[in-house]
């Protein structure tokens, strides 16, 4: 599914937010990841995929100890250079994902699999984060070092075997072809447009229950 920008959605902002309830995913309280990844340095990196970019970089970018989240493509050929209107077509193998950049004595790599899975995807719906579907929209995690990818498969062992959900998770672990940034339109949209019906109805609740389930981790103003 496309999602337009342009201003005849923005002036229908007030009008959706009053007369459309709100549809998130609704919050799954998740445990406390029982295998962490090592920091390696001093500022980590990590990507998640996990739908539309829009709502998974809001979100991370209120996490007290990100530095910076970036919206863009991750898990396609190496090669292969796109952008949004090429990825949208669902034919690339790239999916919209978030780059984070984060401060591992504030927050760590398992604490942003947390949240990751409590508040911002699905890791049930094969190809599909409401209301958008399509590979581009898949739940993956593309670690970035043995250590990323030593705590992401156990912490999917790891929620597999608490049954949070009813159906199985089909989020992966995908092997890390590089990351391409989405076009500045696309880059900290919620924090721009925090009234877009697209916010409104699927996103800001994400970012409402974040701030409801993690208090000590919120922060209001969002990393650049």
């Amino acid at each position: 599914m496309r999602r337009s920008k342009g201003l005849f959605l923005l002036s229908l902002a007030a009008l959706a937010a009053a007369s459309s309830p709100l549809h998130a995913e609704p919050a799954v309280p998740t445990p406390i990841p029982a295998v962490d990844a090592q920091p390696t340095r001093s500022l980590e990196t990590a990507i998640f995929a996990g739908g539309c970019y829009w709502g998974v970089e809001g979100v991370f970018s209120h996490v007290k100890g990100v530095r910076l989240a970036v919206a863009g493509f991750a898990g396609g050929p190496r090669d292969r250079k796109v952008d949004y209107d090429m990825v949208s077509g669902g034919d690339t193998g790239f999916a919209e994902s978030v780059r984070v950049t984060y401060d591992p004595k504030i927050v760590s790599y398992g604490t942003l699999l947390r949240i990751f899975f409590s508040v911002i995807t699905d890791p049930t719906t094969l190809n599909y984060q409401r209301p958008d579907s399509g590979t581009q929209y898949r739940s993956a995690l593309f670690p970035l070092n043995p250590e990323q990818d030593r705590a992401a498969r156990a912490y999917l062992a790891q929620l597999q075997k608490a049954g949070l959900w009813r159906d199985p998770i089909v989020t992966k672990v995908e092997p890390f072809t590089g990351f391409q940034d989405a076009g500045a339109d696309h880059q900290d949209f919620m924090a721009r447009y925090p009234y877009h019906p697209y916010i409104q109805r699927w996103d800001m609740p994400k970012l409402k229950a974040f701030r409801a389930m993690y208090p000590t981790l919120y922060r209001a103003v969002p990393a650049a």
